[in-house]
């Protein structure tokens, strides 16, 4: 397994002065050299963390991929376009949420979601869709065209060490052998830790975990070299 570093609250404690540190360019650059395979970004329609100059430098900067994250926004569809990032995820998005709630309803806006991934799939981007793992979504994403899925872990994460782990796991197995089945390829990524990631390890053919909020939050005690190192030893 690969390991993606998502970097947006790197962003969100620059933004919290309005200043311009930490710098979140530095930051991918650091994730870069110390085990990231790819850097992931969630570009917002609030702009509440990472913003439109970030997005740009780093198309510049990054020496791995740009996973840019993005909801179903005409802006940032068009943006998109003009970067062309190695990937994007597509996820829902809430205004009031503190972080993406629960996966994108494939199933519900069926043409929807194809109509709009379609120009950036001819614009020859990977295109992955943010799911909550069951079959009724795994199959959807597979009539859109998109390549990948990336399975939401958040419930996993939740239930992890109670009685409710082995259910939640479970479901994730079952969805990446039904998407593998099919022809998709499939990422994870939501709430895992350094505690709870190690079960991904029992998922065949998992190709990445996008981690994030743990990652940072560790640096804090121990410096991102760190934290990035060990997270991309866990997965390894």
């Amino acid at each position: 397994m690969l390991l993606g570093v998502n970097i947006d609250h790197v962003a969100t404690l620059r933004n919290a002065r309005g200043g311009a540190e930490p710098d979140p360019i530095k930051a991918a650059a650091v994730c870069e050299h110390n085990g990231a395979a790819s850097i992931t970004t969630h570009l917002r329609e609030d702009r509440r963390h990472i913003k439109d100059r970030d997005v740009y430098t780093l198309t510049k900067t990054l020496t791995t991929k740009l996973n840019l994250e993005m909801a179903m926004a005409d802006d940032i569809q068009k943006i998109a376009l003009e970067i062309k990032p190695y990937s994007i995820c597509l996820v829902p998005e809430k205004r009031q949420e503190i972080t993406t709630e629960g996966g994108l309803d494939v199933a519900g806006q069926l043409e929807k979601v194809s109509e709009f991934i379609k120009p950036l799939l001819d614009a020859g981007i990977i295109v992955s869709l943010f799911i909550d793992p069951t079959k009724e979504q795994v199959e959807a994403s597979k009539k859109t065209g998109a390549q990948f899925i990336e399975m939401h872990t958040g419930a996993y994460a939740e239930a992890f060490g109670t009685d409710n782990e082995e259910l939640e796991f479970q479901k994730l197995k079952q969805a990446a052998e039904i998407a593998q089945n099919i022809g998709l390829q499939v990422n994870a990524g939501h709430g895992l830790n350094y505690e709870n990631v190690h079960r991904m390890h029992e998922i065949n053919g998992l190709v990445e975990l996008n981690i994030g909020h743990s990652i940072i939050s560790r640096s804090v005690f121990t410096g991102l070299p760190e934290a990035v190192k060990k997270m991309a030893e866990l997965i390894k």
